[in-house]
């Protein structure tokens, strides 16, 4: 009665180890997403498909202060930005839909949509 217990709690053990792997990989080797949407006070000002963007710099003027975008690769970071803290800089490249650059003085986000162009995540 103790061996059947212990083999069950070890195939029940082996299967969730299983599992985590296989989701692990599915993760590791999905499709990346390639269109993005540049969003500045909730109006979409492009949305670019970064896999057919040739690498390229691009400013983005907001009042008296703007961001330079760059696309390089097929990705696109923040380059430079004239706000106090430059957290949009230092975000780096755009590498995950959960988390977007935003750049709140400039009132600025870069995310990647969904496969229908939406926006998967807006910081207002």
């Amino acid at each position: 009665m103790k061996k059947s217990k212990t083999t069950l709690l070890i195939v029940a053990a082996a299967v969730i180890f299983l599992a985590g792997i296989t989701g692990s990989l599915f993760v590791l080797f999905a499709p990346k997403q390639s269109a993005v949407n540049i969003i500045q006070d909730g109006k979409t000002l492009m949305t670019l498909r970064l896999s057919e963007e040739k690498d390229r710099t691009f400013v983005l003027p907001y009042g008296d202060s703007s961001n330079t975008i760059e696309i390089k690769d097929g990705r696109i970071r923040v380059k430079d930005a004239q706000c106090p803290d430059k957290t949009c800089v230092h975000t780096g490249w755009l590498s995950s839909s959960a988390m977007p650059i935003v750049c709140l003085p400039n009132h600025l986000v870069i995310s990647f949509a969904d496969s229908e162009g939406e926006v998967d995540a807006v910081a207002e």
